[in-house]
């Protein structure tokens, strides 16, 4: 399986934009393109999905273990000629000093030979110490080439490239001149999502063309298809798709508002017996027949006025969850289900089900991987006994919450919503604002689907 992984020295390279280009030139070229994305993230894996026509998936050691990480790229894979790995941040970048969670662990892990993406404004003889330090800290990983990023011209591409060749060892792939037409829109929390990008398949195909043009696509996928194939087999716990019987009609909100979903855990629910019935809190007057809810994060706040109009809807949410609706909710679901949310000055009512209400601030209030200790309300079966990892980026803060109120969780690590707790449990509904991953480890998926059986049956009863 030819396979490539794009990383960087440091974040904020470009990396995300090389890849998206990267990817959508071998799609228009015909190639299956299977993205990844390192770490724990909605926005980038929406773009590259977007640019590959195939959906992105998280390679997180937070929420997995090797194993896990292992079995997921391989059966993702199947069915492709291509993966393409982005990075996050730097290629030795990570949370544990000794690099055992950083990227190169994961190129190291899934035997994928690396292409630098260098941010070059300001370098000129200097990238080469910068290049020959990053082949020698680890020689394990296996750097093929560099692409030269935002530079100033041909005479400083030029330059570059005779130090580059002068020094190293390392092919230049590709020189990117610096330009305010290979920037996407960018938000508090990165990139802004391509689900709510009015433009995004022009700008992929803008972003596309322009890379294509720069960087030599041909000699990149001949160092994919130069991947070493030499790792030993890991045994398959899911396949992909597919599900055992769908006996739950599960609702999932999903529209420019709410968009931040892993696929996987999609499938998850299907593969657990769910049927995905889609959502849209902006257009939808009333809900439709659903045995459960699931509202994920996203940006709540920029649709502020259009989710407060749709008075009816959030009458209806409001209404099926008081009635018992088995129902999750994630940082922004959390958000939209409070009594009210403030942004820039603007405050507009929300669903009202969360006696609190949600504030914005230019600040993260919540940043990184969370680990969470299920208490006795956690409502799901199987949800109590281990530790729960995840993770959290939410710029809002409950504020005003009415005391006495029941929590699914203790956060031993991560803020939570209120530095000490987490999951919001009113009835049937969880609201958090940690962002669960359903894996092995702990399947949140299976867990919610056969809560929400359970109850669909009490009510038959």
């Amino acid at each position: 399986m030819a396979r490539i992984f794009i990383s960087a020295a440091h974040k904020s390279s470009g990396k995300t934009t090389v890849s998206i280009g990267l990817c959508a030139a071998w799609q228009h070229q015909g190639i299956r393109v299977q993205p990844f994305k390192k770490g724990p993230d909605y926005i980038d894996p929406m773009w590259l999905a977007a640019a590959s026509a195939r959906p992105c998936y998280n390679l997180d050691f937070n929420t997995q273990s090797d194993a896990d990480i292992r079995t997921l790229f391989d059966t993702r894979a199947a069915g492709s000629d291509l993966c393409v790995v982005e990075a996050n941040k730097g290629l030795y970048d990570g949370l544990a000093v000794d690099g055992s969670d950083s990227n190169a662990a994961l190129a190291r892990l899934l035997a994928v030979p690396v292409v630098l993406v260098i941010d070059v404004r300001g370098m000129t003889r200097g990238i080469a110490p910068l290049l020959l330090g990053y082949q020698q800290f680890d020689p394990s990983v296996r750097i093929k080439g560099v692409i030269l990023n935002r530079t100033g011209g041909s005479r400083h591409e030029g330059k570059l490239c005779q130090a580059v060749a002068l020094y190293t060892d390392l092919p230049v792939l590709g020189a990117v001149r610096d330009s305010p037409e290979l920037v996407i829109d960018e938000r508090h929390l990165g990139l802004m999502p391509s689900n709510e990008h009015l433009d995004a398949e022009r700008q992929i195909i803008h972003i596309r063309e322009l890379i294509a043009a720069q960087v030599d696509t041909g000699r990149v996928l001949q160092l994919a298809e130069q991947a070493d194939e030499r790792r030993p087999p890991v045994s398959v716990t899911r396949s992909p798709g597919g599900s055992n019987g769908s006996d739950v009609r599960i609702g999932i909100c999903r529209d420019p508002a709410f968009g931040f979903y892993y696929p996987d855990d999609l499938e998850a629910l299907q593969q657990a017996g769910a049927v995905l019935v889609n959502v849209d809190t902006l257009k939808d007057t009333s809900l439709p027949s659903l045995d459960g809810l699931f509202i994920g994060g996203g940006f709540p706040e920029t649709r502020l006025h259009e989710l407060a109009a749709n008075q009816a809807l959030r009458s209806a949410i409001r209404t099926a969850i008081d009635n018992g609706l088995p129902t999750y909710a994630e940082c922004g679901g959390l958000m939209y289900l409070a009594r009210s949310l403030s942004w820039n000055g603007a405050r507009a009512e929300m669903a009202g089900v969360i006696p609190g209400d949600a504030v914005m601030y230019p600040r993260p209030q919540g940043r990184g991987y969370v680990h969470l200790e299920p208490t006795a309300d956690m409502p799901w079966p199987g949800g109590t006994g281990a530790l729960i990892r995840a993770h959290e980026f939410h710029y809002s803060r409950l504020e005003n919450l009415a005391p006495g109120g029941r929590f699914a969780f203790r956060v031993l690590r991560g803020s939570g919503i209120d530095g000490t707790q987490d999951g919001w449990v009113y009835k049937n509904l969880l609201a958090s604002y940690a962002h669960l991953r359903s894996t092995p480890r702990f399947d949140w998926a299976s867990h919610f689907v056969n809560f929400v059986r359970n109850q669909q049956r009490r009510t038959m009863l």
